[in-house]
């Protein structure tokens, strides 16, 4: 229970301003709460998981550059999506916004790439390190998985205010410069390490 609470205070801290955090809220303007949610879950929990098990065996972290190089150019990708999706018309963009499992793959995979490497994941290896046997790890990785979802919900809801109030336009510019903006701090991050 130690490692379990200590991993969700430590994860939730970690994450408050957080590039993922801030894609939570981007995702959440443009897609309902529950598949961003379960995206974020799925992703979080995958990542967290193989995360307790390099902390387990190795006790130290991953070559975060070309991860890093590789995120950068998947979320100018991502950038680049968003700003195709404006010549969608009104009928696909309705099924769009009803389509949940195309959704969660995207807020999974952003997701999922996104933390390889970042911070969170670091912080997971490093308490998996320090809380060793089953019910340790167990613990780190249901605590980090809990506190990350945690903060991420906080930015979810946010996100649904924000895409109540915004024209659809603001939405879209704001989402593409936010995912070129963390594409380019990726690969700058990438190229420096």
């Amino acid at each position: 229970m130690t490692a379990f609470l200590i991993s969700l205070a430590v994860i939730f801290v970690a994450e408050l301003g957080d590039k993922s955090q801030l894609m939570a809220m981007t995702f959440a303007t443009r897609f309902r709460a529950l598949p961003v949610l379960i995206g974020i879950t799925a992703a979080t929990a995958i990542v967290h998981l193989a995360s307790v098990a390099l902390g387990a065996a190795l006790g130290a972290a991953l070559p975060t550059g070309p991860i890093s190089i590789i995120a950068g150019i998947a979320f100018l990708g991502f950038a680049l999506w968003t700003l195709r999706g404006d010549e969608l018309d009104d009928a696909e963009r309705d099924k769009a916004r009803m389509a949940t499992g195309s959704a969660i793959l995207a807020v999974g995979g952003a997701f999922f790439l996104a933390e390889l490497g970042d911070k969170t994941m670091l912080a997971t290896v490093t308490l998996a390190a320090d809380h060793g046997g089953l019910a340790g790890l167990t613990g780190v990785w249901l605590g980090s998985t809990v506190g990350m979802v945690a903060a991420d919900a906080l930015a979810i809801v946010v996100g649904q205010m924000l895409g109540r109030r915004l024209p659809e336009r603001v939405i879209k510019y704001g989402a593409a410069a936010g995912f070129a903006i963390f594409g380019v701090l990726l690969l700058i991050e990438g190229i420096t390490a």
